[in-house]
């Protein structure tokens, strides 16, 4: 049995658990990645430029993100975008609380 680097890296890139950390990272940084707008609109109370309609189609395809986590029992699926809808919804609040009449 020769020594191999390429091979033994190649082994440790698909180790489930590498490959699970990897998804969980990816979940987490999607997750967060509207954190920054919702502060904005939270202290601003400004929310004339945010968009109904690509809010709604974003938490339609989280909604669907969420379902097949649970078809696969992935839980880093389900957690990840489960936060993230619920970072959404509170934007869609924020909308509806404060746009202007």
């Amino acid at each position: 049995m020769s020594f191999n680097p390429a091979m033994i890296l190649h082994n440790y890139f698909l180790n489930s658990n590498y490959i699970q950390f990897v998804g969980i990272i990816a979940g987490i940084f999607t997750a967060i990645s509207l954190m920054p707008q919702l502060i904005k609109t939270f202290k601003s109370k400004k929310v004339e430029e945010i968009s109904l309609v690509m809010l709604m189609t974003l938490m339609a395809g989280l909604g669907i993100w969420i379902y097949y986590g649970v078809l696969r029992r992935d839980l880093p699926i389900i957690a990840t975008n489960s936060f993230s809808l619920l970072l959404n919804i509170s934007l869609l609040i924020l909308k509806g609380k404060y746009k202007k009449r």
